[in-house]
């Protein structure tokens, strides 16, 4: 592959609420037994990019836990690998990163030192699957300065919450608005970007002489009429998750057999950190309908429509319908959750209720072992 690969994992968004008090919103747990940042790292290891570097920085300690071997998506190799950088203190700087602009200028040696003619750059907040290979392709035979890839929502979808684009004919992008009040194209930005790799570092370089830290605003937006950018299109599944009601309905679309045949039997695979832990175990009078039931788990109750990650524990006569429920939480006897994510190391007591009545409730408990 004639690319690096560059994930920006390193920010925060308060559109989700609880779920990021204690990680980094790319270590987000996804379909039972995945990160968000999975997605990301094995579309590269799948289009053979050799060399990636992870830039972390908000609650990222699970993320780097994570991330500590990178064998897992086939990086432990002596040329090239898995590279995470941090924000750190050098005489020349002192700050954390302001920005995705300015995270990667903090790392600039790194692109400095490859040899590699063009960067792919992806966010690691969203599941999808993509050949990146194609995505250059079309770079090169476009003659393209900046690619965008897009994705275009249903009509009943809200795009305020990301960028926004309109093409021409050509698909040579004429207008590019991040976050607008009120969208005028269903056309997105999906976060990934190829660029060539000395045409980023002198726009990082000019970004960062001019105290301009945003990788989109300062960047993409401000020289959409003076580069040629274009937009290349990706029509299967991929969904963002940087709000609670995203990160919900993405859990629950791995309910849909197609999603899952898409993204656990078609290749190429996903891959994640794999945990020593024993199969899902049921017990008599358990009854589980139409969910996803992480490894080391004990299922005593009935669980509907659900996503359980690993190592959950569901009391006796407890309900759970249509829920998300994370890594290591206790569920007390007859305990009945609906609509809701229920946050990791909780234990919600015996004989509690709650439901999610006006759009998905997070349930965050006191990590503290009841007595039944």
């Amino acid at each position: 592959m004639r690319a690096v690969g560059i994930i920006l994992a390193g920010g925060n968004s308060h559109k989700m609420r609880e779920l990021t008090h204690r990680r980094a919103i790319a270590a987000m747990p996804v379909a039972g037994s995945y990160r968000a940042i999975d997605f990301a790292l094995s579309n590269m290891s799948n289009s053979h990019i050799q060399k990636v570097a992870v830039l972390t920085q908000y609650n990222a300690r699970s993320l780097n836990e994570h991330l500590n071997s990178s064998k897992w998506w086939d990086f432990g190799r002596k040329q090239g690998g898995l590279y995470v950088f941090t924000p750190t203190i050098t005489a020349d700087n002192g700050y954390w990163y302001r920005g995705t602009a300015d995270a990667i200028y903090q790392n600039l040696e790194f692109l400095r030192k490859c040899h590699e003619p063009y960067v792919i750059i992806s966010s690691g907040d969203a599941v999808y699957k993509m050949d990146y290979n194609k995505a250059l392709e079309y770079h090169i035979r476009k003659k393209s300065d900046v690619t965008v890839v897009c994705k275009r929502l249903d009509v009943d979808e809200d795009a305020s919450r990301f960028g926004t684009l309109k093409m021409n004919e050509d698909m040579r992008i004429e207008e590019f608005e991040e976050k607008p009040m009120l969208a005028t194209s269903n056309m997105i930005s999906a976060g990934i970007y190829v660029i060539r790799r000395r045409l980023l570092i002198d726009l990082i370089e000019h970004c960062a002489e001019e105290e301009r830290h945003d990788f989109v605003t300062d960047i993409l937006i401000r020289y959409k009429n003076l580069k040629r950018m274009y937009a290349y299109e990706i029509k299967d599944y991929w969904n963002n998750i940087s709000t609670v009601e995203a990160y919900y309905r993405t859990n629950m679309d791995f309910l849909k057999p197609e999603v899952r045949k898409y993204f656990f039997r078609e290749y190429p695979e996903v891959y994640s950190k794999v945990s020593d832990l024993p199969p899902a175990k049921y017990n008599p009078g358990a009854i589980v309908k139409n969910s996803l039931v992480g490894s080391g788990s004990i299922i005593n109750g009935t669980v509907e429509n659900s996503v359980l990650f690993k190592k959950t524990f569901v009391g006796n006569n407890c309900v759970i319908k249509n829920s998300v429920i994370l890594n290591d939480v206790y569920l007390g006897d007859n305990t009945y959750i609906e609509n809701c994510i229920v946050e990791s190391r909780d234990t919600i007591r015996a004989n509690t209720r709650h439901v999610g009545t006006n759009g998905v409730k997070v349930v965050v408990e006191k990590n503290e072992r009841y007595a039944l």
